[in-house]
């Protein structure tokens, strides 16, 4: 049987994923995580072969997180579930060590395709990512531009569109004011932009969202 454990911000989905799976002949749902601080100790009381995580989970700011979760439970592999943009998080997904990204806009045997090749010890990655990974060579000019932000980038440019200010980014981040300046300046360097109204605007562009 493949034990999986959902850490989602909603219970509708929730609910979705375990009526679906109900009484399934492979898989299995051994809990249900609402928060990144609860991760760890599902982890170490329940088995989980796979954990369907939302990259939006309630606590999760940091990419670092998810590096530290499959560091510290090596037998349980990461299946990324979420709405957030896969042009550019399934490629950092890959980064991470993740073993899958699935859009929330699949439907559930989409689901259940991929945690079955997962418990085979395969990759599983949507159609637009598998493609972005193998033609790199074909993109455009805008589309290799996000692929050279580094993660932190990625995650600081993020809470940007969010609206976040510097002093936020720095309490979510766990870093210095001034390194978020730092980060951003590269952003606006990086983007081709020279203030924060385009940078977010190009982001949009680049459906980094």
């Amino acid at each position: 049987m493949i034990n999986i454990s959902i850490a989602d911000n909603q219970p509708v989905v929730m609910h979705g994923i375990k009526s679906f799976f109900k009484n399934h002949s492979a898989i299995s749902i051994s809990d249900t995580i609402y928060h990144l601080h609860d991760i760890d100790n599902s982890l170490k009381t329940k088995i989980a072969n796979i954990l369907m995580i939302d990259i939006d989970l309630e606590g999760l700011h940091s990419i670092k997180s998810l590096r530290r979760i499959l560091r510290e439970n090596p037998a349980t592999k990461l299946l990324i579930y979420t709405c957030a943009s896969e042009k550019l998080f399934g490629v950092t997904s890959l980064k991470v060590g993740a073993a899958g990204f699935i859009s929330k806009n699949e439907p559930l045997k989409k689901i259940e395709q991929a945690i079955l090749k997962i418990a085979e010890g395969k990759t599983v990655f949507s159609d637009s990512v598998h493609k972005a990974v193998l033609t790199t060579a074909l993109f455009n000019e805008e589309e290799r531009i996000y692929r050279k932000l580094s993660l932190r980038e990625i995650e600081v440019l993020r809470y940007l569109v969010k609206g976040k200010k510097n002093n936020e980014i720095s309490e979510l981040l766990d870093l210095n004011e001034k390194t978020i300046s730092t980060y951003k300046l590269r952003l606006l360097n990086k983007l081709h932009v020279t203030n924060l109204i385009d940078l977010v605007d190009k982001a949009k562009t680049l459906e980094i969202l």
